[in-house]
């Protein structure tokens, strides 16, 4: 197994495909220049690089880490965007010419993440237009989306949340670099802020404690996350269990690992920025976004 720095380093030669300069490994890795010499020594030591380079083992040893799928939750009405919700699922309305869960697709094709799953709910038929770009998505039917929250469809997804990303639908991905090909550890993307009303978490040590609606010099919550295979075989336990009892069908998803289970999971935040990522909640900020609809 790898530690983390081994990782951090292997993961940019490898997105690099080429020679690159300590300098700029160091910068990219982000870590010190005689932090990456020490890793880069003993990463040598192993044969897993030759003169910042990968090798072919380094590429090996970096498979155990590769994302093997993604499952995308768009099963839900988007009473907040009505009207144009009545007869669009809000992933497939279209902000300047383009579907939002486009964005996410592309980023997920970019970086070679085929097996990707569609929990669908709400005129779930039209999500069928999405084959003819993307023939290799297949759908899982949530036939209780009109009955329970979120937490329904990941339940659905059942043992495929391991080793995979948990993407909302309606996040307009500007950044396609938040969706990576190897994830060491599970985490949530966050971006940091001073204050915020929305869904946002607290980090100690590295790991989430606390997951609250509104909070200060904490991490603003943003929809895709990612589970290893041993925290989502949790997570598909603990859902099914938070889901089966009184109130469980009313819960969001994220609140059985951040919140009812959180002693259980050991979970990062991977930071990003407002302008890496987009998430449309209401129909007013769709109207910001593309003036067609005003």
């Amino acid at each position: 197994m790898l530690t983390r720095k081994q990782f951090d380093v292997l993961e940019v030669l490898i997105d690099r495909a080429g020679k690159i300069s300590q300098r700029e490994l160091a910068e990219k890795a982000g870590f010190s220049l005689g932090r990456v010499n020490t890793v880069l020594k003993e990463l040598d030591e192993m044969g897993l690089v030759s003169g910042n380079r990968i090798t072919e083992k380094g590429i090996e040893a970096m498979q155990p880490y590769r994302v093997k799928r993604a499952v995308i939750i768009a099963a839900g009405f988007g009473s907040r965007m009505i009207p144009i919700t009545l007869n669009t699922p809000k992933p497939l309305v279209r902000v300047k010419g383009s579907r939002i869960i486009d964005s996410c697709l592309d980023a997920l094709k970019e970086a070679g993440i085929d097996e990707v799953y569609i929990v669908r709910g709400y005129l779930g038929e039209q999500f069928d237009q999405l084959l003819y770009k993307y023939p290799n998505i297949k759908f899982i039917e949530n036939p209780m989306f009109n009955e329970a929250n979120n937490i329904s469809s990941v339940v659905r997804a059942g043992d495929l949340v391991q080793n995979a990303y948990i993407i909302e639908a309606d996040l307009l991905v500007y950044n396609k670099k938040l969706i990576k090909k190897y994830q060491y550890a599970s985490n949530y993307l966050g971006i940091p802020v001073e204050r915020s009303d929305d869904w946002c978490v607290s980090v100690s040590g590295g790991y989430i404690t606390k997951m609250t609606i509104g909070g200060k010099n904490c991490y603003q919550m943003v929809g895709i996350s990612y589970w290893t295979a041993e925290d989502g075989k949790k997570l598909r336990a603990a859902a099914k269990e938070v889901f089966d009892s009184p109130g469980g069908k009313s819960r969001y998803w994220d609140q059985v690992p951040l919140e009812y289970h959180i002693k259980d999971f050991k979970v990062e935040v991977r930071e990003c920025r407002f302008e890496d990522i987009i998430e449309i909640d209401t129909f007013n900020e769709l109207k910001q976004l593309d003036e067609t609809y005003r």
